[in-house]
């Protein structure tokens, strides 16, 4: 997947990511760029594994329902204030033009910029 020069954003909507193959609960967008996100799980999930995800789309953003693609898990580690959940970093790894395009409204929609008081490693998805 094409890297694109666009920030992270926190994520302001309540969007569930599902596994594609199983229907399983991920977790919930937390944190998104066009080359990954990050998800608030409430299980751990295994780095440096590909996962089959679809993303549940609002008509606000796509005539289509959902899209699906190819994410690959980079880290996980304990939430930092709700022990019971995970944050999960991912990068999209394959993902077709028209979903990347939703993906990309999505960003632009409903990411907020992140406040500039907030120490940021410009690298997290990728450790």
């Amino acid at each position: 997947m094409e890297r694109r020069n666009r920030d992270r954003r926190d994520f302001s909507y309540y969007m569930r990511v599902m596994n594609e193959n199983t229907g399983e609960l991920v977790g919930h967008l937390a944190d998104i760029s066009i080359g990954g996100f990050k998800l608030e799980s409430q299980k751990p999930i295994s780095k440096n594994t590909e996962y089959p995800l679809r993303i549940e789309l609002s008509s606000d953003i796509s005539d289509k329902s959902f899209i699906v693609f190819i994410a690959n898990s980079k880290w996980c580690q304990p939430h930092l204030i709700d022990t019971t959940l995970f944050n999960v970093g991912f990068q999209i790894v394959d993902m077709s033009s028209d979903d990347l395009e939703s993906f990309k409204k999505i960003y632009d929609m409903y990411g907020s910029q992140k406040s500039n008081n907030k120490v940021d490693n410009a690298n997290y998805l990728w450790r």
